[in-house]
């Protein structure tokens, strides 16, 4: 890793990604408040916590079933306006959310629906703006610009539900209120982005090019290394999602430890994010990606194990630092790797293993807990993620061997092609 100060090599020199930036700030803090205000909102309703569950359903469903879709329409159009669209359809949902909340006039059917049409609408949003990012920078700072973008992300995680929970003070309206305000900036920043994207190739939608993308990436073994490793690890480390029963059951602290606990792996993510965007990944990078996986895989061990909170906080810091080094070396290998034809459909396939590792990792690490115990569960899950790091490396080593984040031309290929210009 190197530090830069070039100013060629700031990202402040490239307005598109700074517009895109602000727009992601916007429209993440704006989500995060909303998600917080939907929960409260519907459990107030009902008073039923299966309808907790619905919430995530809904927007699980479209995720997943229109994956591929989106892929194959992100690589057909111009990426910029499929997010603007989707961020309009964002806010037009909210702005009802608003109306109805605001009117005393929502109910749970209503609310669910519009969380479904937003759901929707980020299936299409995902592939087009991950595949989007590359065009904003040059090469040699993509891995720069994945971690300021998750550095966005991350801090939206940490201070927009508590954004959300205050203003939910004065009613479940005045968050959407806000949140529409802010889906409006991004709507704003996003329609004033300019940048550079190749004609795309019309194609028909057919099987063919729908599934495209999982084709490609089962022709390239390191991207299909790094998306299953991503898979693979977050499906058994779902130790996140049992920091209730650690909080009340382990470390016996109220529910200001629960809060500190989530916050640990998104402050620990958020100032490695900082830390990356100041620093390019130049050498050794599959090696490094391994090991903070291996790390991830290890603090989730000293977490499990742990009977103190400040150990248990320590522990999930150092969980969410690692997985931010890793995440941001997956996604520039994943983006460097993958044409600009096929970027939307490949990261539409991502898009399907992140959701459902995300979805299914709760659910395993619930259903363990309840066999065997929470402490046991979490166990077998930092176990299994060293597993899955040790049989990748074996598995896929020129992954492992991986120096630089981007592609190394093969030798072979490399002496053919000079053979051929002789």
């Amino acid at each position: 890793m190197s530090h830069s100060t070039s100013p060629a090599a700031s990202l402040r020199q490239h307005p598109a990604f700074v517009q895109f930036w602000f727009a992601r700030i916007a429209s993440g803090f704006g989500f995060q408040m909303l998600s917080v205000a939907v929960g409260w909102q519907i459990y107030e309703i009902t008073g039923r916590a299966l309808d907790l569950g619905l919430i995530g359903l809904v927007q699980f469903i479209p995720s997943v079933l229109l994956a591929l879709p989106a892929g194959h329409v992100a690589d057909q159009f111009e990426r910029r306006r499929i997010v603007l669209l989707g961020q309009i359809v964002d806010l037009l949902a909210i702005a009802v959310l608003a109306a109805l909340s605001l009117m005393h006039a929502a109910h749970e059917a209503s609310i669910l629906a519009l969380v479904f049409v937003i759901g929707v609408a980020k299936a299409f949003e995902f592939p087009a703006m991950q595949s989007m990012l590359p065009a904003l920078v040059p090469p040699a700072l993509l891995g720069r610009a994945m971690a300021v973008n998750g550095s966005a992300g991350q801090a939206a995680m940490i201070m927009g539900p508590a954004l959300g929970g205050l203003l939910y003070v004065a009613g479940p309206g005045v968050v959407y209120v806000v949140c529409a305000v802010l889906y409006l900036a991004a709507v704003l920043l996003m329609r004033r982005l300019r940048y550079e994207q190749a004609q795309p190739k019309r194609e028909p939608a057919t099987l063919k090019t729908l599934f495209a993308g999982v084709h490609f990436i089962r022709a390239r073994p390191d991207v299909l290394g790094v998306i299953s490793l991503d898979l693979f690890a977050v499906l058994l480390g779902g130790a996140t999602a049992l920091l209730p029963i650690f909080a009340k059951d382990v470390l016996h602290t109220g529910p200001w430890g629960l809060g500190l606990l989530r916050a640990a792996p998104a402050v620990g993510a958020l100032l490695m994010s900082l830390w990356l965007a100041r620093h390019n990944l130049e050498r050794r990078v599959g090696t490094l990606m391994f090991a903070c996986v291996a790390g991830f895989g290890v603090a989730t061990l000293v977490f499990a194990l742990s009977s103190w909170l400040w150990l248990s906080l320590v522990a999930l810091f150092a969980l969410g630092a690692f997985d931010m080094v890793s995440m941001v070396i997956r996604g520039a290998l994943v983006q460097l790797d993958t044409p600009d034809d096929m970027r939307g459909r490949v990261s539409a396939v991502n898009a399907i293993f992140i959701n459902t590792s995300n979805q299914l990792g709760e659910f395993e690490s619930g259903l363990l807990a309840a066999w065997l115990g929470a402490v046991n569960a979490t166990l077998i899950g930092g176990i299994g993620t060293l597993v899955v790091v040790g049989l990748w490396m074996w598995m896929f080593p020129s992954l492992r061997r991986r120096q630089k984040l981007h592609a190394e031309p093969d030798p072979a290929e490399a002496g053919e092609h000079a053979a051929n210009t002789l």
